[in-house]
């Protein structure tokens, strides 16, 4: 960005995931005294700058006090399980072959309502002010061959969506029942919880913001 524009240029990111968790949605804000960068030729050009693996779709302006991080109103992240062997996915999703009882796993999604303190599925030590988190999404869908955990949650904590999807997967194979899972949300104890998912099946897919004011 400094480079194309030739001022200096300080990116923010809307948030961090974990290492090796894709993004197919995401935003970040930057400042510039250009006033031309919103075009598609400008797209293009920094689109020449970046590795393969990273593409910019649109560049639009904002208010200037808009925030990436701050201003968003929730996040939805997607966990993809193949339950096939698929060589050409194997980046993209956590290939699992043992069979799940999706019902189960969705009723005891739908616990995640009942509490906004999550200590449970947060990475031990982090500097989180608070574990408490607002869950507007839960559920498990079938989706060629894919078993997909879409959650919708005002903000999440480190390695939470991962946690969540590995105690889930334990109620699917029998091993905890949806009392179970309440109970671990309520000991606040992560080493209660289930082992995380691999970080390739997970993917952040949509952030909201405040509609804009013309």
């Amino acid at each position: 960005m400094s480079t194309l524009v030739r001022e200096e240029i300080q990116v923010t990111g809307a948030g961090r995931t974990d290492t090796g968790v894709h993004a197919s949605f995401f935003v970040a804000h930057f400042d510039s005294e250009n006033t031309s960068l919103d075009k598609p030729d400008f797209t293009y050009n920094l689109n020449g700058f970046l590795p393969k693996d990273i593409a910019i779709q649109k560049i639009w302006k904002v208010p200037a006090k808009s925030h990436a991080r701050f201003d968003a109103l929730s996040r939805t992240y997607r966990y993809n399980i193949s339950t096939v062997k698929n060589p050409f996915i194997v980046e993209q999703a956590c290939q699992y072959f043992h069979p799940l009882d999706i019902g189960k796993m969705n009723e005891a999604a739908k616990v995640l309502f009942d509490y906004t303190d999550f200590t449970s599925f947060s990475k031990l030590h982090t500097d989180n002010k608070t574990n408490n988190c607002k869950i507007l999404l839960a559920e498990w869908k079938e989706e060629n061959g894919h078993l997909v955990f879409t959650i919708k949650a005002d903000r999440f904590l480190r390695n939470m969506v991962r946690a969540i999807v590995g105690t889930l997967i334990g109620v699917g194979k029998g091993k905890l029942t949806v009392d179970n899972f309440r109970a671990i949300i309520e000991k606040k104890d992560r080493c209660a919880a289930g082992t995380s998912m691999p970080a390739q099946g997970l993917f952040l897919v949509d952030i909201e913001y405040p509609k804009i004011q013309n």
